[in-house]
């Protein structure tokens, strides 16, 4: 577990800002210290050492209330450089403790540290925390709990018996690092993961299945809060409990309308929190997630488990598996994330920019690189290498940090020409065409005037192998206020939009050969990463930077950097 130290300061009292948010309350800071290093671990079978935080497997929670800040030091005594992410928390003003390797950090270097101040603001519930630097995140990762304010209204529904989170991640055989610079060297897809696990293990339905099963104990007549975090690398995953019904009520940190439901689908990055009322005859009942993948790219076709396990219970002789979509179910996918709006009432009130003064159309693609233009060897499609797109930028990540190259203004580390728009138009969604294939790679950011009210539209393409695109973005949360399958329209499409109660999330799935519109005021200046968090697609540039310019006055400029930042070696 972590080692924190949790203080009361009474501090920043009716100064935070984020354009008309004010959080007028006192804080608590709390400390906590990660020590990254090589643990080994068996699963399946096969053991090997493999990065951890604190030898933990999923990593320690961090744990705050609405509005505090933490300090966490790093102590890197891995074998190579490491950064970490708060996924989800805005660090308003404060872009230095964001995280995202090159991007607004240098890696922490083995035998080195550093101390991340992480600045909580209005995010309330489950979010997480992850590695950020090439695939360290598949078991450097864990969870954030954001209680609502210690004198604040508690809750929106009835307070639970207890709460227990739930982290989905991917397990790998192989050296993780390994197996991410081998697919690089060649341009093609990685090998994807052998099991899928809850909180750490696979379950009962893989090979070695004696071993550990996590097991989850409730008390009959009890209502419990599940804080699912959803850290797969590569997969959306559907998930359901045998025999019970839930209710959904609160995604990326963010409350929403209620949603009785008896399975999600829930994409890399997101988190949820869930109310489940142990209501059933006293047994034992799977816990379980396989993927909902709707790509011919190759995907881990299998299915996790755990327990759900009434006290004083008798095992059955046959424990009953719950009932999931199959893996290519798009109905059932689309069914559950249409019934996601945010709850919008008097005491967690919404703001949906209605006045757009800045709209940028982003298209998503798969696209390859000739071999002959690469001078490398080349095991992607067609003999090329994969090099996936934005606007038809494969992103290059530079040496330098983006944070550092802006706010020191340091010449030839980026371009600030990112395009608000494709450079050509075609029929996105329509038959696939090798004519749109070839990219253009460069490190090209999007400057964005501070107080503009953005629309961004993400398209998918049917360039390569289309498939969902779950699309996140570091210092905001935003409104997705329109989905659809197809290519957007500027002139029928707003027509569409839910202006009234869009759900506020920091992570959206963009479906195959679709579109998806969000909102959000440009109210937090900084150097802000945007990317997908297919981390097969992340790797091969799908991604980009928003550059949020400072606001007129000191209270809407980035803050100074800490004395102790790591440096680029």
């Amino acid at each position: 577990m972590g080692l924190r130290k949790k203080g009361s300061i009474l501090g920043l009292l009716g100064v935070f800002l984020l354009d008309g948010l004010l959080l007028s309350v006192a804080y608590n800071v709390h400390n906590y210290t990660f020590i990254l290093k090589e643990t080994n671990f068996t699963r399946l079978c096969f053991t090997k050492p493999m990065l951890t935080v604190n030898a933990s497997f999923p990593g320690p929670t961090i744990q705050v209330n609405k509005g505090d800040k933490a300090f966490i030091n790093v102590q890197n005594n891995g074998k190579y450089g490491v950064t970490i992410h708060w996924h989800g928390v805005k660090q308003p003003l404060n872009p230095w403790s964001d995280g995202p390797e090159n991007i607004t950090q240098c890696p922490i270097q083995p035998g080195k540290n550093f101390t991340y101040e992480v600045i909580f603001s209005d995010e309330e519930g489950t979010l997480w925390w992850h590695a950020h630097s090439d695939w360290s995140r598949a078991t450097v990762h864990g969870p954030i709990v954001i209680l609502p304010q210690q004198r604040g209204k508690g809750y929106p529904f009835p307070k639970p018996y207890a709460e227990q989170t739930l982290v989905l991640a991917s397990w790998f055989n192989t050296d993780v690092k390994e197996l991410i610079d081998d697919a690089m060297a060649i341009g093609g897809d990685p090998a994807v993961s052998d099991a899928f696990t809850i909180n750490g293990w696979p379950g009962a339905l893989y090979n070695c299945s004696n071993e550990t099963i996590y097991r989850l104990q409730v008390v009959h007549g009890k209502t419990y809060l599940l804080r699912l975090v959803n850290a797969i690398m590569n997969e959306e995953m559907f998930f359901a409990i045998a025999g019970h019904n839930f209710t959904v009520v609160a995604q990326d940190g963010a409350y929403i309308k209620p949603i009785p439901t008896r399975y999600i689908m829930i994409t890399p990055g997101q988190t949820m929190d869930i109310l489940l009322t142990a209501n059933q005859t006293p047994s034992y009942y799977y816990i379980a997630a396989r993927p909902f993948f709707d790509s011919g790219a190759p995907f881990d076709n299998t299915t996790t488990t755990a327990i759900l396990q009434y006290t004083n219970a008798t095992a059955p002789a046959n424990i009953s598996l719950p009932t999931l979509p199959i893996q290519t179910d798009h109905a059932s996918a689309d069914n559950f994330t249409s019934k996601i709006k945010a709850l919008a009432n008097n005491d967690h009130p919404i703001s949906v920019p209605k006045n757009v003064t800045k709209h940028v159309l982003i298209t998503v693609s798969v696209n390859q690189l000739p071999c002959e233009l690469t001078n490398g060897t080349c095991g992607g499609p067609n003999g090329n290498r994969i090099s996936a797109s934005l606007n038809n930028i494969s992103f290059a990540t530079p040496t330098t940090d983006i944070l550092q190259a802006y706010y020191r203004s340091l010449p030839d580390v980026f371009d600030s020409d990112f395009p608000n728009q494709p450079p050509l138009f075609f029929n996105f969604s329509g038959v696939n065409s090798s004519t749109y294939l070839l990219p253009e790679v460069g490190t090209k950011v999007l400057l964005i005037e501070y107080g503009a009210s953005v629309e961004l539209v993400y398209q998918g393409t049917n360039v390569g192998n289309p498939e969902n695109h779950p699309m996140h973005l570091h210092g905001y949360s935003f409104y997705v206020v329109g989905s659809a399958y197809g290519n957007w329209n500027a002139t029928t499409s707003p027509a569409t939009y839910n202006l009234n109660d869009p759900p506020l999330v920091n992570t959206i799935g963009v479906p195959k050969n679709g579109w998806t519109a969000i909102r959000f005021v440009a109210n937090n200046p900084g150097v802000w990463f945007m990317h997908c968090h297919l981390e097969r697609h992340a790797s091969w540039g799908m991604d980009t930077v928003i550059v949020v310019k400072n606001g007129p006055s000191k209270g809407t400029r980035i803050q100074r950097p800490p004395s102790n930042l790591p440096i680029c070696a």
